[in-house]
């Protein structure tokens, strides 16, 4: 073993919530030493949405893993000249504050550039530059303005939220892509750059079939869709798959909230469906028989389908359909997943010890390197690092310390 992907780099983390959290989580799985830099009050996560009391929420917990944690009063001239140190022995800084904070601090990319000329200064923000640049963002803002929500739900309902993260955990994703580009450019270059991603784009990258089905409407209806009618822009469409192979969430038995399996049809899957529905005439009825013949006749096929899949359990109809080849997928809850024993054998639901909770289940990282495993590691308390990090690095004496925490400069 070589070590870890990332060991030797050292990321400065300004980051809070969740967007840029997640990234730096990320970074510190795949080795980095992560810093995260908080105010004396500490990550307001903290103590959002606390299922124990003066305990460090789960929302805090699940995306701070890996990391060491320090305070610093980035207001005060001595926390300034602190920070400016952070800086210097550091590989990357992630911040995801409001456009223009960290620049009123007094630094600026100029300034940061002239502290340490190889950091990669890596910002996240709810808008690119221009008429939204100053709107306050949020996952569902994000989800609202990158063209998700209008191509949520049913045709005949409003526009929903999705719910996966695609607004903050997905924008961490995709700056956690831009800082190993950065940093793979730097060993050419000898120079750091600045990585910047916005909210809104980063989900409007992730909706990107979205407009080549925006396009495609110009040519006239969209034929895998299930709606009837088409006006100027795509429309919602439930639980279609939207792509080239059409696809439904069908119920089971006993017709709970989660008790549906989604099923694809593809044109090799129609005869062993015809034939597990008990219908195996409509293999070759020209009516059914080809792809051409079912795309207008999408919601009949799929009630045809659910009529037999709601006399049976999800997972006996899983086993249905996997045994006929079928791409199929069971429509899992929470409990489900934090259950399911190949999520746990494969480390993505892990149990953590935390100091003062006890333990904690998370989500294990989804980036499995042969030569870079990961440990989920507990986040850390609030300051936990002060004196390793300021004394042990920086070379603070005890009783600075001391006068810095009595001062609420950390």
């Amino acid at each position: 073993m070589t070590g870890k992907a990332l060991d030797g780099i050292r990321v400065l983390d300004m980051t809070h919530v969740q967007s840029g959290p997640s990234a730096t989580q990320l970074l510190a799985w795949l080795g980095a030493d992560v810093v995260k830099l908080e105010a004396p009050s500490g990550d307001i996560t903290r103590g959002q949405l606390r299922d124990v009391p003066d305990v460090d929420s789960l929302y805090f917990t699940m995306l701070n893993c890996n990391k060491r944690s320090i305070t610093l009063n980035t207001k005060t001239e001595r926390g300034k000249e602190l920070l400016t140190e952070l800086i210097r022995r550091s590989d990357v800084l992630v911040e995801n504050f409001g456009p223009g904070a960290v620049d009123r601090m007094g630094f600026t990319w100029e300034r940061v550039q002239e502290i340490n000329p190889r950091l990669v200064y890596a910002s996240i923000k709810g808008f690119g530059d221009g008429p939204y640049t100053n709107f306050k963002a949020y996952e569902v803002v994000a989800q609202a303005m990158g063209g998700s929500m209008s191509t949520t739900g049913f045709e005949d309902g409003p526009p929903l939220a999705t719910g996966a993260q695609i607004g903050d955990s997905g924008t961490g994703v995709h700056a956690v892509a831009g800082i190993l580009a950065a940093l793979l450019q730097r060993e050419k270059t000898g120079r750091g750059q600045r990585v910047g991603v916005a909210m809104q784009h980063a989900v409007l990258n992730l909706c990107r079939v979205k407009l080549r089905d925006q396009q495609r409407l110009a040519r006239g209806p969209l034929s895998e869709y299930p709606n009837d009618d088409f006006g100027a822009e795509v429309p919602r469409s439930g639980n279609a798959s939207g792509g080239g192979q059409p696809g439904w969430a069908v119920r089971c038995a006993p017709g709970g909230p989660n008790d549906y399996v989604y099923v694809i049809v593809q044109p090799v899957g129609w005869r062993p469906i015809a034939e597990l529905i008990g219908r195996p005439e409509l293999a070759d009825d020209p009516e059914w028989a080809t792809p051409q013949a079912r795309l207008p006749k999408l919601g009949k096929m799929f009630q045809l389908i659910e009529e037999w899949s709601a006399t049976l359990p999800k997972w006996e109809v899983l086993d249905r359909l996997n045994a006929r080849g079928v791409p199929c997928g069971p429509i899992l809850s929470t409990r489900e997943i934090i259950e399911d024993e190949s999520l746990i054998a494969n480390e993505m639901i892990v149990r953590v010890p935390h100091p003062e909770r006890g333990e904690f289940v998370t989500v294990g990282s989804p980036l499995k390197l042969s030569d870079s495993p990961v440990e989920v590691r507990s986040s850390p308390l609030l300051g936990e690092h002060n004196e390793e990090i300021f004394a042990g690095e920086l070379g603070l004496g005890g009783e600075e310390l001391r006068l810095l925490k009595s001062d609420g400069v950390i």
